[in-house]
């Protein structure tokens, strides 16, 4: 059997590398899309969460304590969960306005502020909770991550780094610390994050998508392949996952699995501009 590196001769230098820099500005613009969708924006999502049962039930308290700023709070975050961001907003303007000292409320407000594309506001919610509660490591990465989606990377490190300092369990912030490595080009630090982030929370997908990218980038596709294959068992209907595995079998110069995994990502996301090129790509060396 041929060894894998002498297959990925047939790919100069320089295209090898704009295929793994245009799959690294797809995984970020993608990952940037769907931070209200994962684990790392603060707040799981949580179906039952934000069920209809759910927020009647709370509604039901609410009534019987209409002073109660935790129970706003509360709901709001039902309301987050169940994408009634509007609602969610009024619930937080309440529990703010019955108890100003709750930092829950502004650091949930920000999160739903983040998710409307009100960068700003939101870090100013998230500056507001850090000042109530200085230890507060949840508003260091909440605003972190809203800093590093404005580019902000410099204000975004030092909240992570801040927020390790204080938790060095908490998985969000290594993986979004390595977001911001991987897009300096620091790709061994940024491998390093994702390795730590994986290591406390194995069943996220994306530090496994991440860190395949910044494989990918460092020349080690195998690696990349590895991480890749983890993250479409993990997440099946993840198009990201399945453009960049398909990148990683394209640079193996396995093109019948390549193209497999393109076409399936393609399936799941029509838009998916990588699986797209690398389509087009694989079609052209078969036929070529």
């Amino acid at each position: 059997m041929m060894h894998p590196k002498t297959v990925t001769i047939r790919y100069s230098t320089k295209r090898r590398t704009a295929l793994r820099s245009t799959s690294v500005a797809c995984l970020l613009l993608a990952l940037a899309a769907c931070q209200s969708a994962n684990v790392y924006n603060g707040v799981p999502i949580n179906r039952a969460v934000g069920s209809s049962a759910n927020i009647e039930s709370l509604t039901a308290v609410i009534e019987a304590n209409p002073r109660d700023a935790s129970a706003f709070n509360t709901r709001g975050i039902a309301f987050g969960q169940a994408g009634k961001l509007d609602k969610a907003m009024a619930d937080f303007n309440t529990a703010l306005q019955l108890d100003p000292q709750s930092y829950q409320a502004y650091a949930n407000r920000a999160l739903v502020q983040r998710r409307l594309g009100q960068m700003q506001p939101a870090i100013t919610d998230y500056t507001r909770a850090i000042n109530i509660k200085p230890d507060y490591d949840r508003a260091y990465v909440g605003r972190g991550n809203t800093y590093r989606l404005l580019g902000q990377y410099g204000p975004a490190l030092n909240d992570f780094n801040i927020a390790i300092e204080r938790n060095s369990s908490d998985s969000r912030a290594f993986y979004n610390r390595g977001l911001i490595y991987q897009a300096e080009d620091q790709h061994q630090r940024a491998i390093e994050d994702f390795a730590t982030s994986i290591g406390l929370n194995p069943n996220a997908t994306e530090p496994y998508i991440a860190r395949g990218i910044s494989y990918l980038e460092i020349n080690d596709p195998n690696a990349a392949l590895s991480d890749l294959s983890v993250a479409v068992n993990l997440d099946k209907r993840s198009s990201i996952a399945w453009a960049n595995r398909g990148v990683a079998l394209e640079l193996l110069g396995k093109m019948k699995d390549a193209s497999r995994n393109y076409n399936k990502a393609l399936n799941l996301d029509n838009s998916n501009n990588l699986a797209r090129q690398g389509l087009a790509r694989v079609s052209r060396a078969q036929h070529g």
